[in-house]
């Protein structure tokens, strides 16, 4: 069971901690277990129920007509809103909701109601990326544990990767798209939502995956003579790393438009290569990369 502060529960949820007081002290949503010295420490029953809780009051019901439904009721009410709405928050927070419960059944719940109504590449840029980045907070601050880290994550990876058989692999002659992860990265969700991205728009593809020593890359770019190459950077290179990384990149694959992405690369200051695109959001890679029958 998790235990969380005040102010991991303000960043969780999206309530002021003030607010949390108040609605403690005046509706008694929830009753905090104490410490000794009488600072606040939430559950994970508190942290949803805050959760599920902001969301109606966001959705327009009033606290005070909150406070008096039972779990169940609120239940069916969070269940009618996402019927009905399509706000990405109420979602991301179903999604934590679904994590804190180790609930896969839910979560495949969620993700399938959006993709209904708004196609998988939005629901990833939408909705999957800012719950990635909400895990970020819980993560940093110890309020989840490995296992769930590495369940929510492995539920999103078959997501990737069943997306990604689903589309058709295109013909040999097509032009080639080249994707890997420098030597040391793993984080591979943004690569393989570029994977999806390049073969659902037609391209033969060479995935590489994750941590692949450069001469490794060099080799299948010699041989096979893609058209572009793709290329995350969460972790690895650092920060002073990325500029001749980069020139490496350019240099060595001058026949190919290089497209580049990630935290680290978006954090640092640097020149970019003629022949080398930076992309800041999920989705400028469907913006910039043309159909592969118009290349």
């Amino acid at each position: 069971m998790g235990q969380y502060s005040i102010k991991e529960l303000e960043k969780l949820s999206g309530i002021k901690a003030h607010t949390i007081r108040i609605w403690e002290k005046r509706h008694r949503i929830v009753e905090p277990l104490r410490t000794a010295t009488n600072i606040r420490l939430y559950t994970d029953d508190d942290l949803k129920r805050i959760i599920n809780i902001s969301l109606l009051n966001h959705h327009g019901l009033k606290i005070s007509h909150i406070a008096r439904m039972s779990d169940a009721e609120i239940s069916e009410r969070i269940s009618e809103l996402s019927r009905l709405k399509t706000d990405a928050e109420l979602f991301i927070d179903q999604l934590v909701v679904a994590m804190v419960d180790l609930d896969e059944w839910k979560f495949n719940e969620v993700i399938a109601q959006l993709e209904e109504r708004i196609g998988f590449t939005r629901t990833i840029a939408e909705v999957v990326y800012p719950f990635l980045e909400k895990i970020g907070v819980m993560w940093q601050t110890g309020t989840i544990t490995p296992a769930h880290e590495h369940f929510i994550s492995n539920l999103i990876r078959q997501k990737f990767i069943t997306a990604i058989a689903a589309l058709p692999v295109a013909p040999r002659m097509a032009p080639g798209a080249l994707l890997f992860l420098p030597e040391g990265e793993l984080h591979e969700f943004g690569l393989l939502f570029f994977h999806y991205l390049v073969r659902r728009k037609g391209y033969y593809t060479f995935y590489l995956g994750q941590s692949v020593p450069f001469n490794d890359v060099l080799t299948i770019y010699r041989t096979h003579q893609p058209r572009y190459v793709l290329t995350n950077f969460i972790s690895t290179p650092s920060a002073s790393q990325i500029q001749p990384f980069l020139n490496t990149l350019a240099e060595h694959m001058a026949g190919a438009t290089v497209f580049a992405a990630g935290h680290n690369l978006r954090n640092a200051a640097v020149l970019i290569p003629k022949n080398v695109k930076i992309i800041y959001r999920a989705l400028e890679l469907d913006e910039q990369l043309p159909p592969a029958d118009a290349v």
